[in-house]
């Protein structure tokens, strides 16, 4: 199954972009759905329909629908959240606000991750499309497996082991509610499902991620962020799309504009090499709907198949050199005093650039390793490793 993420700054088109790609996709005749996980949803009114958290048919070989955190947890993890506002009101807090407080942060990410999970699972599409929030948001979405893990790992299994204590013990002196074996059961399924979650955005054939940005200076330092972020968190980026570029105009205001997209086309150019680059013209203003869609399709593409994956290099590998091990971690735009590495107890190492830091799980084989050192060029982190000799 084809995985296309699109992210991007906010209001620079991305759920159009989005929603482009999935009418071409499904006039090309693959069996698509496109999934809004932006909480300000706009993807129904890009297409043209209502949409709601049901996934709902919007033409032939086309579903789609816009992901209710709220219907989630009513329906995909109500035991988790039975429980949390049980203890919210053992505690003092109102009903609703209990109900409220409840959904946990990150269930969102959660949801959406798990849905790709389940149409892979299910074997109903070809392509699955997901309109994402702005790069923040993104940026928690795709490293969210991996945060999930650690919280699940480190919390939830020592909640596990005192339970069985407590229970027998102090539980039925507790002014709180124990969580029930429900509640445990459905965060190990979360946890069992993060990690084939993580296997299938880290699929560098199948899953990529396409950065929509304007050709206007803070759009362009933003995508640059963002993109060294997304490899920090070795997802692939395969290509960008630049939106909404002025169509030639003899407008004296226009001309001095077009001049300066020149300029930042250019900058594009110089900063994103070798990635493929590709363009859309800004809509008139009367042109809306599902026909604004299929032109601004044919401009993005033109003849090609969306499906089509245009990198697949990873972002993070390993490679060995006699005894020595090195971890290659692609950060393009970053220097090397921005860059902070530390090395954990439990056989990990942490990357900190600018506002991310990445927890990085090694290989078991790993274990006794000693890092040795690690340097920085061409756009690469190298971190070196020297194996036991006794290995």
């Amino acid at each position: 199954m084809r995985t296309i993420i699109y992210n991007g700054k906010g209001g620079v088109g991305k759920t159009s972009v989005s929603a482009a790609t999935a009418r071409r996709l499904a006039k090309l005749g693959h069996r698509t759905i496109i999934m809004s996980v932006d909480t300000a949803h706009s993807l129904g009114d890009s297409l043209g329909v209502e949409l709601s958290s049901d996934i709902r048919n919007v033409g032939p070989n086309l579903d789609a629908f816009e992901l209710d955190i709220i219907h989630e947890m009513r329906t995909k993890w109500s035991a988790i959240k039975d429980y949390i506002s049980a203890f919210l009101l053992s505690q003092g807090v109102g009903d609703i606000s209990a109900d409220e407080m409840a959904i946990l942060p990150g269930m969102e990410m959660a949801a959406a991750l798990f849905y790709v999970l389940q149409f892979k699972d299910s074997g109903e599409y070809d392509v699955v499309i997901i309109d994402t929030a702005p790069t923040g948001e993104t940026l928690r979405l795709l490293s969210f497996p991996d945060v999930s893990n650690w919280y699940i790992e480190k919390m939830f299994g020592t909640v596990k082991k005192l339970l069985a204590i407590a229970r027998v013990t102090v539980g039925k002196v507790l002014d709180f509610p124990l969580p029930s074996k429900e509640v445990m059961q459905s965060i190990e399924e979360i946890k069992d499902n993060m990690q084939r979650v993580k296997a299938i955005l880290e699929d560098s054939e199948n899953t990529t991620i396409r950065l929509v940005l304007n050709p206007e200076t803070m759009a362009i330092n933003e995508t640059m962020r963002s993109y060294t972020y997304l490899c920090l968190y070795n997802k692939t980026v395969e290509c960008l799309i630049v939106n909404k570029i002025l169509p030639p105009m003899k407008n004296a205001y226009f001309k001095e504009k077009m001049k300066e997209q020149e300029k930042h086309l250019q900058e594009i150019h110089e900063a994103f090499d070798p990635l493929k680059i590709m363009y859309a013209k800004m809509m008139p203003t009367e042109l809306r709907g599902p026909e604004a869609l299929d032109l601004m399709a044919d401009m993005i593409f033109e003849d090609s198949d969306p499906i089509e994956v245009y990198a697949t290099s990873s972002p993070m590998h390993f490679e060995t050199e006699g005894d020595i091990d090195k971890l290659y971690v692609q950060m393009p735009f970053v220097k090397k005093e921005d860059v902070e590495l530390f090395k954990a107890q439990d056989n990990s190492i942490i990357i900190h650039t600018g506002s991310q830091k990445r927890t990085v799980s090694l290989p078991m084989t790993f274990k006794d390793s000693e890092m040795i050192g690690a340097e920085f060029t061409d756009s690469h982190l190298i971190v070196k490793f020297r194996r036991n000799k006794d290995e």
